[in-house]
Parts: structure tokens; C-alpha cells; sequence
């Protein structure tokens, strides 16, 4: 497990976040002012009133790295970074177990929360990657595909040409994919990001919150898993925020 020690240590923990999808959701607005935030229902106005708008493609990349039945009674927030190879090992062996078991049953509700180690020098541009791969709805294809070939990028020198060249692997555009990257236009969503895991304390990848009480660190096997969704669900989860 990779140990990310925060220099501005918060006190707040999982029991005053409500849900974790506190977490996730209305991260368009998450690096404005207190006084400059637009509501959800702002940005989602914006949204549709020019869907090629920054806010527009925003809004698609976040709704995209959510995963699973929209009445799933427990959230899971993976909190990864593309380049930890702790979590590419989780990816490898338990991601797709814990699809089938919980997220494809309808019982678990998947969210991907980015948390781009210091050390990690291809972090934060793979994150924007998969971000922008997710404003074609394709986020969970480009991830997939970043972790499959962690090695072959992890020791290149920072360059966006070949994680360009990866968007065709994943069934994106490759040109509007490109737009994406070059502009910066998901920077700020995986700043945001980070300071959401900070807030949560999160000192290492991968983190897992799952529902509001429970958090499995390190490669977690899926016996893990189900231990700690089941004790989420004796002791439920309060509404989504």
C-alpha cells in the first residue's frame, strides 16, 4: 500500500460526511468560492443549455464514473490512483468479482473518486484522461484500459501523445478525446478530488468507503468485501445528500 502522508492533516471523518457520495457528486463547482458555488440545479441548467460548455462535459465525466443501479442501497467509493500498482493489483483481482457479486445484482452503487499521489508522476494526467474519456461515457472503459497497460506507460516520461493514443482502445473519440486533454478542462475536477480524499483522511491507495460506516485499504479481497457491505448493511446508510 502506498502511505501519502497529508501536510495539512483534517480532522473529519466518514461519520461527518453523511454519505460518501458527498464525496462525489457536484464536483463541477468543487474548486469556486463559498460564495461563488452554483447549486446542482445550476449546473445542471448550464449543462443543458449548452451540452459542448466546460460545465457540460464536466457534468457528463462526473454522472460517468458512477457505476451500478441508481436504487443500490450502498455506495462504494473507490478511492485509486492510475499509477499505485497496489491499485492496479485490486483492479486485476478484484474488481471484476466485485462487479458480478455486488455492483451488477443491484446491490452496491460504485463511485471512483481520483487521488493522484505526489510521487506518482503520471497521476493526475492519467485522472484527466479517464475524465475526459468519461464525457463521452466512457470512463470505465478508459480505466480499464490505463490499468491494463500501467506498465507499459509507468516508466515513460510525462507526455500526453500516448495516453491520447490509448482512447481508441477504450471506444473513445479520439479527436473531441483530444480537445479534452490539451484544453485542461478536467484539471480542476481531480483537484477537487483530492482534497475530498484529504477531507476523508484518506492516507493511502486504494481506499474503499463503503456505505457510511465501513473502510477496507490496501488490495482487499472480496471476502473483505462482503464482511464489510454486509455490516453496512445491519447498520444502513442515511440518504443520499
Amino acid at each position: 500500500m502506498y502511505h501519502y502522508v497529508d501536510p495539512h492533516p483534517h480532522t473529519q471523518t466518514m461519520r461527518h460526511l453523511r454519505a460518501p457520495t458527498a464525496l462525489v457528486f457536484a464536483t463541477v463547482a468543487a474548486c469556486a468560492s463559498p460564495d461563488s458555488k452554483p447549486s446542482r440545479a445550476e449546473s445542471a441548467q448550464a449543462a443543458a443549455t449548452d451540452p459542448d460548455s466546460s460545465a457540460a462535459v464536466v457534468a457528463r465525466a462526473d454522472l460517468a464514473r458512477i457505476l451500478g443501479d441508481s436504487t443500490a442501497p450502498i455506495w462504494i467509493v473507490v478511492v485509486s490512483d492510475f499509477q499505485c500498482p497496489y491499485c492496479k493489483v485490486w483492479h486485476d483481482q478484484t474488481f471484476d468479482a466485485l462487479k458480478r457479486e455486488f455492483v451488477q445484482t443491484g446491490k452496491v452503487r460504485l463511485a471512483y473518486l481520483h487521488f493522484p499521489l505526489p510521487q506518482h508522476q503520471h497521476a493526475q494526467q492519467t485522472a484527466e484522461a479517464s475524465m475526459c474519456a468519461g464525457a463521452q461515457g466512457k470512463f470505465w472503459e478508459m480505466h480499464d484500459v490505463i490499468f491494463d497497460t500501467q506498465n507499459e506507460w509507468s516508466p515513460l516520461p510525462p507526455q500526453s501523445a500516448y495516453f491520447k493514443g490509448l482512447a481508441s482502445r477504450a471506444g473513445v473519440d479520439p479527436i473531441a478525446f483530444g480537445r479534452c486533454i490539451d484544453s485542461g478542462t478536467m484539471r480542476a475536477i481531480v483537484e477537487a478530488d483530492l482534497e475530498r480524499g484529504r477531507a476523508a483522511v484518506i492516507r493511502s491507495t486504494p481506499t474503499f468507503l463503503i456505505g457510511n460506516t465501513e473502510r477496507l485499504e490496501g488490495t482487499a479481497p472480496i471476502g473483505a468485501f462482503r464482511g464489510a457491505i454486509e455490516k453496512a448493511r445491519r447498520e444502513g446508510t442515511p440518504p443520499e445528500p
